[in-house]
């Protein structure tokens, strides 16, 4: 009677749909996630009594570890085991050894045999914990448990989670905390072409879970020189299946996951790197002050210093995070203004603004058309160099040598004197006099306002004819192509409400409205064009047949100055005005690389300890020169002129 009732019951009900999203397992101390949509299938017709006689992970139920090892002969020596081991573990940040409590042994060829004897390697095998065996060739031997099956379709060798009751092979992902709130959200494959926002969290203050699958997974191919590189990108790129924020709360609620995924983004994923995050914005892209600016989102946290410095902006998240996270190695961000070298400056890290147009920014968040770009941010020169000659798809390679002469601006006398850390000023001299001697060279001085002046004498001064040009055409743009249609978007699907919009960018949109009508716009953009003609004919953007561009400029970007992250400032009324060696670059459309060149001691006042912070140099080419740019970077760094640097408070620990 009961049982007809229960039956009736469920027949007038329509079940729920329940989606498996994955878990959060532990092992040996260590929290991982696990997809819920699993990989590979291990028959467990041989295995699944011998699996479930083991203990299962912490949390995993009918989880259990796995390693898959690649044989590199039919006759496999444990001792090879042991080799492998330590270099996994040298490898890779997610393999652990206790994910040999299984290994699968995968023979050496599609067709090939396998055989071991397991009767004597007890001994050899001590530390490894190996409790099981499985493999498709023959093994013989009682001393470890030994069961034949396979894994289809096959997988790459690493540390992989294994269902005991079902067969199912998931890959296994590292949880790291994102304790310099650098990250939006973490992101995951939904191994279906698109992206699901990551559901596991780990305890920690304010901070989110960011999951990396295992470096093991991957192999650099021709096709995929980034194969396994891990990287977040600034969001204000879409992705599809997860929603962007801007930095913006009722943007990111409105609008919901993304049907499509920015080719700047797709770029480095076929390329091989992982996507495993959406990353940390000044709202909408814009230039707001840490932290009384932010008031939608936190702003992440500087790890230079005292871990209390001003992140810069707007691409914060994907600056911050490359200089606290040893396990990221890229990340993506935009330049208009000044978006990817502030942070990069700021952090001590490798960050350029490209060539303008170097790159798709469709399904991007506009600032301003004019001079939007997508830049890359790294720890190494060298691994920047290699990724932004890959990144770019249209960028010339074929050129011979370098640009043989060198700029530097005055930065170091006269009135800018005062802007540069005194305490710097012997490092910056000694870069910029090696940098000449590399490229057999030396240092001429250079002045973009009076070169200016001595050619086109007869024209207003630059910094004049400039002055408002920046200002007009991001809060033009931005307004007409983002502000405006998201009004009137919120307000037809909330009863007419206006949504949240932070003070900067709300400043910067009503100035435009007022003192950017369509007749300044047009005249700011043929001031960008007189001025990029002169840069490119008589300025220091001239190109060269056999160096594509004939000077390389540096100048000083950051030297060192503490920027607390708690100072008040006046409330912002107007976008950014004036013009200054970092805005040519923006006029011009010209690629500008920031380099750490060292770092300069501090005494903090919230540590009250001496702390460090980088110092960095902006060199900068003509027009489509980005390889070289690349180039010269990477040789820069093979010559040991300038060095990878550390992730965390200091550069060189």
């Amino acid at each position: 009677m009961w049982s007809v009732l229960l039956s009736l019951a469920i027949a007038g009900h329509a079940f729920a749909y329940v989606a498996d999203k994955g878990r959060v397992i532990e092992l040996d101390g260590v929290s991982y996630y696990t997809g819920g949509t699993p990989i590979a299938q291990l028959d467990i017709n041989n295995t699944g009594e011998a699996l479930a006689n083991a203990a299962p992970v912490s949390g995993g139920h009918d989880l259990f570890p796995l390693t898959i090892v690649e044989a590199s002969s039919g006759n496999f020596s444990t001792e090879e085991l042991v080799d492998i081991a330590s270099e996994y573990e040298g490898l890779d940040d997610v393999f652990q050894r206790a994910f040999l409590e299984t290994v699968y042994l995968e023979p050496p060829g599609d067709n090939a045999s396998l055989s071991i004897d397991t009767t004597s390697i007890e001994t050899s095998l001590d530390g490894l914990n190996v409790k099981l065996f499985i493999t498709t060739g023959d093994i013989t031997g009682d001393s470890i448990p030994v069961v034949a099956s396979t894994i289809t379709p096959a997988l790459p060798k690493g540390p992989y989670f294994v269902s005991a009751y079902t067969g199912n092979v998931y890959k296994a992902y590292r949880l790291y905390h994102d304790n310099n709130l650098a990250f939006i959200q973490g992101v995951v494959s939904d191994e279906q072409g698109a992206y699901m926002s990551l559901p596991a969290i780990t305890e920690n203050v304010m901070a989110k879970s960011i999951a990396v699958p295992s470096r093991l997974y991957y192999k650099a191919t021709k096709e995929q020189p980034l194969a396994g590189l891990r990287f977040g990108v600034k969001d204000i790129f879409h992705v599809k299946g997860v929603a962007t924020s801007g930095g913006n709360r009722a943007y990111f609620y409105h609008y919901g996951p993304q049907n499509n995924t920015a080719p700047a983004v797709q770029r480095l994923i076929d390329l091989g790197a992982v996507l495993v995050g959406k990353m940390g914005t000044v709202q909408f892209a814009n230039g707001d002050k840490a932290t009384a600016d932010w008031v939608d989102l936190h702003a992440p946290f500087n790890p230079r210093g005292d871990g209390y410095q001003d992140p810069s902006g707007s691409s914060t998240g994907p600056g911050a995070g490359i200089g606290a996270y040893e396990w990221l190695d890229l990340s993506i961000g935009s330049d208009t203004g000044g978006s990817m070298r502030g942070p990069a400056a700021a952090q001590g890290i490798f960050g350029n603004r490209p060539s303008t147009g170097a790159i798709s920014l469709d399904h991007v968040i506009p600032l301003s058309p004019v001079a939007d770009t997508a830049g890359l941010f790294a720890r190494s020169g060298s691994l920047w160099a290699e990724a932004t000659k890959a990144y770019y798809p249209n960028m010339q390679s074929n050129w011979t040598t370098l640009p043989k002469t060198l700029y530097s601006s005055p930065a170091l006398s006269g009135a800018l004197a005062s802007d540069v850390n005194p305490v710097a000023v012997p490092m910056i001299e000694s870069f910029v006099q090696k940098l000449g001697d590399f490229l057999g060279t030396e240092a001429l001085p250079a002045n973009y306002s009076q070169l200016w002046a001595e050619t086109r004498g007869d024209a207003p001064a630059v910094d004049e004819m400039l002055n408002l040009t920046y200002a007009v055409f991001v809060s033009h743009d931005q307004w007409q192509l983002l502000g405006r249609p998201f009004f009137e978007d919120f307000a037809a699907n909330n009863g007419g409400r206006k949504p949240y919009v932070n003070p900067g960018p709300l400043a910067r949109w009503q100035w435009g409205q007022v003192n950017a009508p369509d007749e300044v716009y047009a005249e700011a953009l043929r001031n960008i064009s007189t001025f990029t003609e002169w840069y490119t004919t008589e300025g220091y953007g001239r190109r060269d047949p056999e160096s594509c561009s004939e000077s390389v400029y540096a100048y000083v970007f950051r030297s060192g100055q503490p920027s607390y992250r708690d100072e008040y400032f006046s409330a912002s009324t107007t976008p950014p005005l004036g013009m200054s060696d970092s805005r040519v670059a923006v006029i011009a459309g010209a690629p500008e690389v920031i380099v750490p060149i060292g770092e300069v001691p501090y005494n903090s006042t919230k540590s009250l300890q001496v702390e460090y912070l980088p110092v960095s140099m902006a060199l900068r080419m003509a027009r489509g020169c980005d390889y070289v740019l690349a180039s010269l970077v990477g040789k820069l760094e093979e010559q040991q002129i300038i060095q990878p640097v550390a992730a965390g408070s200091r550069l060189f620990p």
